[in-house]
């Protein structure tokens, strides 16, 4: 016997990630029933073996809340580190020359080994280096082959092994390292519905592990280099969906910078009608804090108000103190500005005209329709989900309960705003679509009697990308009557 559960009182979508915190079934359950719609598994932390066990148990619960679950697998992509100090760690003065060299001697401080031969191979005098989280900075003087000479214009403490950006060249490096490959093998296997792809330079970055996938999963591209900023066009096309990676956007660009990047990426995925989720900190202090500060609230509505399609939790569920608290909260922020009576006109400043197709036509009527008529839902027939992520894109100010045959398809719907996806049979003919269309919004309690409600699919069924038909339905109330 399922659990039976509504659709959200909101449209934006919430994603959490698991970890230390939030891994057990009982946790993953609570996380659910508190707002999350999907989960991010970060590979960057455990082995293969630890994410089965959390896989396994979000779709158990799937199955006893009878909603399809989203989980998203986070690849962790390359990392940039320089070698070891003999001291094990030393102070860099600012005006003073740095070397960073190919030499395995632990270092001192005036070199460092610096163990990845693409940075050589693409550096350019001029360009700096980031340090520690961007706590130093090093700018390029001189560069050969084996050898780059830098000068220290912000100094700093720096120890083994820490963390190196280089924001302004594009590196001749592949966005997948042999773990990433065998971790994204062992996501697919598991049946994961999206896998993010770090360390995203230029739209070729996604090529591999477009085929790597196979079609068995979505492809969703973190936008964290400042490179991907000058192709983000093409990226955004290149891939199922966008996540707005602030934190090392934040360590490779101004912090100044990132606020209207985010907005620029999130109209143009809007554009595009590629899902984009906003992340990182976005709640930070709720790591320890059973609430978090007004600043963090604002944060969190202004990506709702641009229309973000998901709101990300890192640490604040996968480690923190508060997980459950943490996820209430971004639920409540959503309900809370969705219902500001201006929140749909500030998050229509994105223009998104439709391109010159029947279905485009067809998702920009249904949203105009709904207002006019006073529709309580549309409805979608889809196999691929191509029609409800049509509609979603027009953000139109009803609910969209997307009927699937497709367990696959409803699973990936879990990032698309406004969206409750159903896994349900397939219609035979125009009087089953409509009748079904009518069961489903009274059982879903997205519509009662006297209602109407939009209905879209394809003519003839069960062929995809066919949708040419636009039905409003009036909901009489008997509809479930006589049926289990």
């Amino acid at each position: 016997m399922t659990k039976a559960i509504s659709p959200r009182p909101r449209k934006v979508r919430v994603l959490a990630t698991l970890g230390p915190a939030s891994s057990s079934p009982e946790m993953i359950a609570t996380l659910f029933e508190a707002g999350a719609d999907a989960f991010r598994i970060n590979m960057s932390h455990g082995d293969q073996a630890s994410k089965i066990a959390v896989i396994q148990a979000i779709r158990a619960m799937e199955q006893d809340f009878g909603r399809p679950t989203t989980i998203l697998a986070d690849l962790q992509g390359p990392k940039l580190r320089v070698g070891k100090f003999a001291a094990g760690k030393v102070e860099l003065k600012t005006g003073t020359t740095f070397l960073l060299d190919r030499d395995p001697t632990p270092g001192d401080a005036t070199r460092v080994e610096l163990p990845h031969r693409e940075i050589f191979e693409g550096i350019e005098t001029g360009a700096r280096l980031l340090l520690d989280d961007g706590k130093l900075v090093l700018r390029v003087t001189a560069h050969g082959p084996t050898q780059i000479e830098t000068l220290v214009v912000v100094g700093g403490m720096l120890s083994n092994n820490k963390g190196l950006n280089v924001p302004d060249v594009v590196l001749p490096m592949a966005a997948l390292t042999t773990k990433d490959i065998s971790d994204l093998a062992f996501a697919v296997d598991q049946g994961v519905d999206w896998i993010a792809l770090s360390f995203v330079q230029r739209p070729e970055d996604l090529w591999e592990a477009r085929k790597l996938i196979g079609g068995k999963a979505a492809l969703l591209a973190k936008i964290e280099k400042p490179a991907a900023i000058d192709r983000l066009v093409e990226i955004v096309e290149a891939c199922d969906g966008v996540m707005v990676a602030r934190g090392d956007l934040g360590v490779e660009m101004p912090p100044q910078a990132v606020p209207p990047l985010q907005k620029r990426i999130v109209e143009v995925s809007r554009r595009l009608g590629r899902p984009v989720v906003v992340a990182t900190q976005m709640l930070e202090s709720m790591i320890t804090s059973p609430s978090p500060t007004r600043a963090e609230v604002s944060d969190v509505a202004t990506a709702i108000y641009d229309g973000a399609d998901a709101i990300m939790l890192s640490a604040e569920s996968a480690a923190g103190d508060w997980p459950v608290e943490s996820v209430a909260m971004m639920n409540a922020i959503g309900v809370s500005v969705e219902g500001d009576p201006e929140h749909g006109d500030r998050m229509h400043f994105t223009v998104t005209k439709p391109d010159p197709t029947t279905a485009d036509a067809l998702a920009e009527a249904a949203k105009n329709i709904a207002a006019t008529v006073s529709a309580v839902a549309i409805i979608c027939f889809t196999t691929s989900g191509s029609t409800a992520r049509r509609i979603a894109r027009e953000r139109p100010g009803v609910p969209l309960l997307v009927l699937t045959p497709s367990l696959e398809t409803a699973r990936r719907l879990g990032l698309l705003w406004g969206t409750h996806a159903v896994h349900t049979r397939d219609v035979e003919s125009f009087e089953d679509m409509v009748g079904k269309s009518k069961r489903m919004a009274l059982r879903h309690n997205m519509a009662k009697a006297g209602d109407r409600v939009i209905v879209m699919a394809g003519v003839p069924f069960r062929t995809p990308g066919s949708t040419n038909v636009l039905h409003v339905v009036r909901i009489v109330g008997d509809e479930l009557e006589g049926r289990k």
